[in-house]
């Protein structure tokens, strides 16, 4: 992803000048090369920008987390990602990582200290709580006044991560009514993505798993649908469309919400 127009600097740019950024944002593939995805890392990185927090990507020094690899049984890949990316984290000394993907973050926080790799790893809703809670965020009224929003958990982040409360916490910083599906939180239902599905062909069944997502998604009449992962993101946007090709519900991240209701 191109980070020149938000002027984003880079890990080895902010060293040349002999600064050490707070976090080092962690974009991910999806972040990077999508261009749907990529959206929401401009939205996250305005937000940051506009907190006066200190951070910096990796750039090209980025390589996959190596998560697909490991979910779909390729360990010795998986290590071999892995490692590349610890060596150059544990090259800069890296203390703070943030992602907005729960993919990276479960992978980056629990499988890389096995390999060496020991950092202070959080979600971006993670980081927009702590914002909110410091004052450096603040969102104006009247965006989404009378519209309902309705939050679909990322699996690697509510049941692998326990992280539940927060995103909708961020989510109560707008003017708008918030539901709940009848599947949510615990009880979530996968978008079909995780366990690196998202890359392989679907195995016979009556019905697509983000399609039945969708279902539950219209059953709350919700206009917008919350997410805070890309592959959600995706998978959800395709599955209210297949079910409906006129469909109306948004597809948006926290953080593209959060941007637009700080007017960034």
């Amino acid at each position: 992803m191109d980070t020149s127009e938000l002027k984003i600097p880079t890990v080895v740019e902010l060293q040349a000048q002999g600064i050490k950024p707070d976090y080092i944002f962690w974009v991910g593939c999806a972040g990077s090369f999508d261009d749907r995805a990529k959206k929401i890392t401009k939205a996250f990185a305005k937000i940051l920008q506009a907190s006066k927090v200190s951070f910096a990507v990796l750039g090209q020094e980025e390589s996959c987390s190596g998560d697909p690899a490991k979910r779909a049984g390729n360990e010795f890949l998986f290590q071999m990602q892995a490692m590349a990316n610890i060596e150059v984290l544990n090259a800069y000394e890296t203390q703070n990582i943030v992602t907005a993907c729960p993919h990276c973050f479960n992978t980056l926080k629990n499988e890389y200290p096995g390999l060496g790799g020991h950092y202070n790893v959080i979600h971006h809703t993670q980081l927009l709580a702590e914002l909110f809670e410091a004052n450096k965020l603040l969102v104006s009224g009247g965006h989404f006044k009378g519209k309902k929003i309705t939050y679909h958990d990322p699996c690697y982040l509510s049941r692998a991560n326990n992280i539940y409360e927060i995103p909708r916490e961020v989510l109560s910083k707008l003017d708008a009514e918030l539901v709940e599906m009848k599947k949510c939180k615990k009880n979530g239902l996968c978008c079909g993505a995780g366990g690196a599905q998202m890359f392989k062909e679907s195995e016979k069944g009556h019905k697509e798993i983000n399609v039945e997502r969708a279902e539950q998604v219209k059953a709350t009449n919700a206009d917008i649908l919350a997410s805070s992962c890309p592959f959600c993101n995706i998978m959800m946007n395709d599955g209210l469309s297949f079910q409906d090709e006129s469909n109306t519900t948004e597809v948006k991240d926290i953080a593209e919400l959060i941007a637009e209701a700080a007017d960034l």
